[in-house]
């Protein structure tokens, strides 16, 4: 029996595991040395890893990573999240106590994408998802804090307009481009890119608990994978 081509990686799986260790222990690297030197706030720091450990994604689709070992990553990356809010482990992201399960429900948004999309041979709906929760919410938040001078409250959680534009745009601008790249510049990419960065942005609008990490990239590619199959 062949197997399918998704499963035909032209990587072993020890270059994969390679790849993906290297770039994860630059990101905590990094991440140690911003906090270590002061030379980042605590909130910088935190969107430095998050920005770095979700683009991930990009070298599981590129290597293509099989889908047990997505899996199997993310179950590990989910346990060690949780315990860090208990246990005094990724101090430069997490404070033992800490009320928002953020790192914890953006670790396990990479298996349950990958387990959906990737035995599909659709990966890319797994990567719009993630990249727009990777950066889309971390420059929103970086860039309201920075430049947000028209705030607003939405469930006692406080926003600025300035940050939601930004949500918006970057959404808009992952989706059209990851659509452009499956189905080429037709009307259908544009509209589609559109509706996912209005979702998207409401979701992340509600991030209370930090579960906006697990609903914009879910529901950013579900949506996507909805409408592509209902328009095109």
């Amino acid at each position: 029996m062949t197997l399918p081509l998704w499963l035909e990686s032209p990587f072993s799986l020890w270059v994969q595991l390679t790849v993906v260790g290297i770039w994860l222990g630059g990101v905590g690297f990094l991440a140690e040395y911003l906090s270590r030197s002061h030379q980042a706030s605590p909130e910088v720091v935190r969107k430095v890893v998050h920005i770095g450990v979700g683009n991930v994604i990009l070298l599981a689709w590129w290597l293509q990573v099989p889908t047990w070992l997505g899996v199997a990553a993310s179950i590990l990356f989910s346990a060690i999240a949780y315990l860090s809010y208990h246990l005094p482990i990724l101090s430069s992201i997490n404070g033992v106590g800490r009320k928002s399960l953020g790192t914890f429900f953006y670790a396990v948004s990479f298996g349950v994408l990958i387990a959906w999309f990737w035995p599909m041979e659709q990966p890319y709906y797994a990567v719009l998802g993630i990249l727009i929760m990777t950066w889309g919410d971390g420059l929103a938040a970086l860039i309201g804090q920075r430049f947000g001078r028209h705030p607003y409250s939405l469930w006692g959680m406080k926003k600025s307009w300035e940050g939601s534009l930004a949500m918006a745009l970057i959404s808009y601008t992952i989706s059209s481009l990851i659509l452009f790249s499956v189905q080429g510049a037709s009307w259908q990419t544009w509209v589609i890119s559109f509706a996912i960065a209005l979702a998207a942005t409401g979701l992340e609008a509600f991030s209370k608990y930090g579960i906006d990490n697990l609903t914009v990239p879910l529901g950013s590619a579900t949506l996507a994978f909805l409408l592509v199959s209902w328009l095109a």
